[in-house]
């Protein structure tokens, strides 16, 4: 027997293992590919998991403050009633803000920053009236208002960045590729956290007064 036509045979059965082989090295690849895109995929949505969580802690916090605030709004307003009466105009104001802001606590972010800001400069509002007041300014009970508001309102501003940081991160994370596809699949609204800001420069200048003044003698 011809040695070739030996050799010839042996090609023609390794033939269809090397075609088995091929294919099995391709079905490794898709199963490779397939897994690593598996992984990527439950990584990035437990990333966007962390974020949303992230954004309703951070709003939690916000909203604490926020609770105390409207605690201490009526105090203030009673306090200044008795020194400056001819106020009820913008205590009544401040009053019916710091309701609407109770009521509405289980509203979206937007609508709550929207009354939280007219709040803000409500109490400014009042603050600054109160200067008109020397009894009133030498009130314990007005002073001690004025130093508890102002911690209040650092710790709301302080919270409100850290929450926005949140809201940022979890609104990049849903819209930049290739991560959006999976928020968008996994129902992962961009718009879900909004950022809490005023909504007027000026509202926030009105809040800023002078909360260390000394009685006067």
């Amino acid at each position: 027997m011809n040695p070739f036509d030996l050799l010839g045979g042996a090609s023609a059965q390794f033939t269809p293992l090397l075609a088995m082989n091929g294919l099995a090295i391709a079905g490794i690849v898709i199963l490779v590919v397939l897994l690593v895109v598996a992984i990527w995929w439950f990584a990035t949505y437990n990333g966007l998991v962390r974020k949303k969580q992230a954004c309703r802690e951070s709003w939690a916090d916000i909203d604490v403050e926020l609770k105390r605030r409207h605690d201490l709004i009526p105090n203030l307003v009673s306090t200044v009633k008795g020194y400056a009466s001819h106020e009820s105009g913008v205590l009544t104001e401040v009053t019916k803000l710091r309701d609407q802001a109770v009521a509405d606590q289980s509203g979206n972010q937007q609508t709550r920053g929207e009354v939280e800001s007219k709040l803000s400069a409500g109490i400014g509002q009042v603050l600054m009236r109160a200067e008109a007041y020397p009894d009133l300014k030498a009130s314990d009970n007005f002073l001690q208002l004025q130093k508890e508001l102002a911690e209040t309102e650092t710790r709301i501003e302080r919270a409100r960045r850290f929450y926005n940081a949140n809201a940022r991160s979890y609104q990049v994370g849903c819209q930049v590729f290739p991560s959006s596809i999976v928020a968008g699949a996994q129902g992962f609204p961009a718009d879900a956290y909004q950022f809490f800001k005023l909504d007027d420069p000026s509202e926030a200048a009105a809040v800023k007064v002078d909360f260390g003044a000394d009685k006067e003698s």
